[in-house]
């Protein structure tokens, strides 16, 4: 497949399964998958951890809304982003310009489930943990369903969630289209022919009805 030209932003909670799912969708849509936590390691040359505890969460949200902003392709790539990110003012509306975005969501009981052995999450380094999640979760439940289309990842086959995701993709990729016309450029420097999804785009062979 080659339908990716519009960017795919997946946003929501530690847990959800963004970055398997981003892995996925990415495949078959034949595009680049980047994971925003990933990428800003690699362009700080340290770990997320080592960002948090040697320059603060301040300067981590820093980097994040540059690699959003200017650190990746603006077209052609599907990008599990932080847990976070898409809490920080603004950066809901940056994404939106720049892409499709989808909400995966997970029930506070699975998410502690999924987290519980966890030892990279620099948020989760406290005292209590499972009392950290509770709040964060709390606190960005709301914005997450605001943040675009939900997609629950409980007790569902990672195949089936993955289709799922293919499927509003491609729909909300469309619309995104017929709002902004051609997807931005790289870097946006100059224009590009216009993206394969486009209004008369068909699904993905071997998807499910919706």
């Amino acid at each position: 497949m080659s339908d990716g030209n519009v960017n795919l932003y997946l946003v929501g909670f530690m847990g959800t399964g963004k970055s398997i799912t981003g892995r996925a969708v990415a495949a078959h849509l034949g595009c680049q998958a980047l994971d925003s936590d990933h990428e800003i390691e690699r362009l700080a040359g340290k770990s997320v951890a080592q960002i948090f505890a040697e320059d603060g969460e301040a300067a981590f949200r820093v980097l994040e809304r540059k690699f959003i902003e200017s650190g990746h392709p603006s077209r052609g790539v599907v990008v599990a982003c932080g847990g976070g990110l898409v809490v920080q003012p603004g950066m809901l509306a940056l994404l939106q310009f720049k892409g499709v975005v989808i909400c995966l969501h997970a029930t506070l009981a699975t998410i502690i489930q999924r987290t519980a052995q966890t030892q990279t999450r620099p948020l989760l380094n406290v005292e209590n943990p499972e009392d950290r999640i509770r709040r964060l979760f709390a606190e960005r439940e709301e914005i997450y369903k605001r943040a675009g289309t939900v997609i629950l990842t409980d007790f569902r086959p990672q195949h089936e969630m993955v289709m799922h995701v293919l499927r509003t993709y491609l729909r909300e990729a469309r619309e995104w289209e017929q709002k902004h016309g051609l997807a931005p450029a790289d870097g946006g420097r100059g224009g590009a022919g216009r993206s394969a999804v486009n209004a008369g785009a068909a699904a993905p062979g071997g998807l499910p009805p919706e």
